[in-house]
């Protein structure tokens, strides 16, 4: 990376430090996203009083639907990954498949925490297979750790970008951290590669809350645009107005006079 780039991320990292409530940011929501993936702990945003002129936009806070299954982010250890650039033999595969069946069943059972070492140890073995990531995830899904299971997520669609399952359990993990836009958007790819009963009541719960924010942003932004339109129009000095004033007064009063247009052209007025 060029050092000019290093030396500014570094100076945004400190200011970050400084005043994490930048991270709050609405443009830098990518960025707290991606933080919150890795399990990192963001501030909550102080509640201040803003001090306004009469002109100021002060957005209101949105009121979500469907906010029971908002969890806090997860920030254990990241789980074992296997090597991409691993050489797999048939019967690693093999023992990766019969790994995979056992956790398949320790799931069907309850016993979550075999399935994740199982799965784990079928990653390992076999670390080019998208399902087993994603298989791993559906459970880091039903242990309430929507990080854990958004890392896995992402692995298993680096291996295979249509991977239905990869984007159903990222599409719900991000839903389980309330990030609803980026969750409805999973959600809908996730739908058209494999529709099926559990994104179709996922959706029900996201979509709602996903329209608030974006129905949000859009009134705040035609705001927005209002006041700077408002601003951009030139105002009338003192003299102008007295002599608009003045004009209309003697209209009133039947007299004539005659006033200078913007222009210089001098028009009179009468009347009767």
């Amino acid at each position: 990376m060029d050092i000019g780039k290093v030396s500014e991320l570094k100076e945004f990292i400190e200011s970050c430090k400084s005043n994490p409530s930048l991270l709050h940011t609405p443009s830098l929501q990518f960025f707290k996203s991606y933080l919150l993936s890795l399990g990192a702990r963001i501030p909550p945003q102080p509640k201040t009083e803003p001090v306004v002129d009469d002109d100021d936009i002060i957005e209101s806070d949105i009121e979500f639907d469907n906010t029971d299954d908002v969890v806090q982010p997860d920030n254990d250890p990241p789980h074992k990954m296997g090597d991409p650039s691993a050489q797999v033999t048939d019967d690693q595969r093999d023992a990766a498949q019969l790994s995979k069946s056992k956790a398949i069943d320790a799931i069907s059972q309850g016993n979550f925490d075999q399935a994740l070492d199982l799965l784990t140890q079928a990653i390992l073995l076999n670390p080019h297979s998208s399902i087993l990531y994603a298989t791993r995830a559906s459970v880091f899904i039903k242990l309430k750790k929507p990080n854990a299971a958004i890392r896995d997520s992402d692995t298993a669609l680096k291996i295979n970008p249509d991977s239905a399952k990869g984007y159903k359990i990222r599409g719900l993990s991000r839903a389980m951290l309330g990030l609803w836009t980026e969750a409805l958007t999973d959600l809908h790819v996730a739908s058209k590669i494999d529709y099926d009963e559990e994104i179709a009541m996922a959706l029900k719960k996201v979509e709602p809350n996903a329209h608030k924010i974006e129905e949000h942003r859009k009134k705040y932004e035609r705001l927005r645009k209002q006041k700077e339109q408002k601003r951009a129009q030139p105002k009338k000095q003192p003299q102008n107005q007295a002599q608009d004033k003045d004009a209309l007064s003697a209209l009133k009063d039947g007299t004539s006079m005659s006033f200078l247009l913007p222009y210089g052209i001098e028009i009179a007025k009468s009347c009767c």
